[in-house]
């Protein structure tokens, strides 16, 4: 990979911030330093503590929201069945249910650069928070069919806001470890996919009712929200004193790298829902209990782990990410062929391999930050390609359980999604190249 271009500074996004890029302090993980035997105009060496407990706090808080950026979907996977017995959901209405978190993060997705340019990070993510909060809650007391999917997409709209914004926050104040914080992150969101997967029905059999399966991770949404209250509270009084504002001249919409990036994260989370929605019910059809169908979606999730903190950093390394892209086709090409005519007897090394190829989502997580030279430039791609890519995905799981339905059968959805992993292998070339989407203007 060539050497990276001159760090561009980053919108400040708050006081601290904005005095330590003026005077140039700013250290190669983007938090702010100040020189030895300097004094700094905030008062020394607690000023130094208190800048580099800041962006100790922006890690924490980011690794925090990852945490509950699948939680609320793979536990709802987890207990599809027992939501639509107990909600009378026909099949096709499951599938809606499955594809709604796409809708949601791409309609709420193109719309996070327009409110960032409006509010702080620190106060979208406490709204996204809050919002994800309250519509687990609603959602797992309601007993309308209408109203869970309305308070569904309430949750899902804060997750959708979260997942364009911590790119973005990774190259404001981690520029020069983009790799290594992304597969923090991801490796924070795989953990939360794993747990939720795993737990949703134990917790929903301990209590009696898949309500409490499914109302639980609420808990989780509402500690996210406290890391970033400080910077929230202040949040207002800053940007009037920086007048500053983030407005980007990228147009990813209009080149070819952002469409290609689209296409690979519209096609990789095609399949990444499709697998968390209807996977524990592909184990149950071949006879497996609902406990352990359970447990072999969390273990797609928890072996994608330390491949969600390797891919990243792996991606930063190499020249060209055909290798990668490759790879990862291999691996769910034969998961996929595994499920469809042998899913009981190989169901450990289809999930396996499925783990694995799964990996293209944190690959492409850090081709975003890989792509672009400012923070400006990866929202826009971040934007651009996580809301065109989730509309090119929303049908995956819809798709899935119309094909289910019509044919009584997994051979049909699992002929789909093969086809659209050969569309994710086209896109995939094309982005392994090392380029700048601002290049592309």
């Amino acid at each position: 990979m060539p050497p990276s271009p001159p760090a561009v500074p980053a919108v400040p996004t708050d006081e601290i911030t904005r005095q330590a890029v003026s005077t140039g302090a700013v250290d190669g993980q983007g938090v702010p330093t100040v020189e030895a035997g300097a004094v700094s105009p905030a008062g020394g060496a607690a000023s130094t503590a208190s800048r580099v407990n800041a962006g100790w706090l922006v890690l924490a808080g980011m690794l925090l929201v990852a945490l509950n950026l699948r939680a609320a979907v793979t536990s709802l996977g987890a207990l599809l069945d027992e939501v639509r017995v107990g909600l009378a959901l026909s099949g096709t209405m499951a599938g809606f249910v499955t594809t709604l978190p796409t809708i949601a993060f791409a309609g709420l997705g193109a719309a996070t650069p327009w409110l960032v340019r409006r509010f702080s990070p620190a106060r979208l993510l406490v709204l996204a928070m809050l919002a994800l909060t309250v519509g687990q809650v609603l959602r797992a007391v309601t007993g309308s069919a209408v109203v869970f999917l309305f308070t569904s997409a309430l949750a899902l709209s804060g997750i959708a806001v979260a997942n364009i914004l911590l790119p973005m926050l990774v190259k404001q104040h981690f520029p020069h470890r983009t790799g290594l914080v992304t597969g923090a992150y991801t490796m924070a969101l795989t953990v939360g996919t794993t747990v939720a997967a795993a737990s949703a029905v134990p917790v929903a059999h301990a209590f009696g009712s898949w309500r409490a399966g499914l109302g639980v991770w609420a808990g989780l949404a509402a500690v996210a929200v406290l890391p970033w209250l400080p910077a929230a509270l202040r949040g207002r009084a800053a940007a009037r004193r920086s007048g500053a504002t983030l407005r980007s001249g990228v147009r990813p919409g209009r080149t070819r790298l952002g469409w290609a990036m689209a296409v690979y994260f519209g096609a990789q989370s095609l399949s990444g829902y499709a697998i968390m929605g209807w996977l524990a019910q592909m184990f149950r059809d071949a006879g497996f209990r609902p406990q352990d169908a359970g447990l072999l979606l969390a273990g797609v999730t928890a072996l994608g782990v330390p491949i969600a903190l390797l891919m990243p950093t792996l991606a930063g390394r190499l020249g060209s990410l055909r290798p990668l892209v490759f790879a990862l086709t291999t691996a769910s090409s034969l998961a996929y062929l595994g499920l469809a005519f042998a899913p009981r007897g190989g169901a450990l090394v289809w999930v396996v391999l499925l783990a694995f190829g799964q990996g293209a989502f944190p690959l492409i997580l850090a081709t975003i930050g890989l792509r672009a030279r400012t923070a400006d430039g990866t929202v826009a791609l971040s934007a651009f390609a996580q809301s065109t890519g989730y509309v090119i995905a929303a049908s995956g799981p819809l798709l899935v359980g119309i094909l289910h339905d019509a044919t009584g059968g997994w051979l049909a959805p699992i002929g789909f999604l093969l086809v659209a992993l050969a569309v994710q292998t086209c896109a995939g070339v094309l982005i392994a190249r090392p380029r700048y989407i601002e290049d592309e203007r």
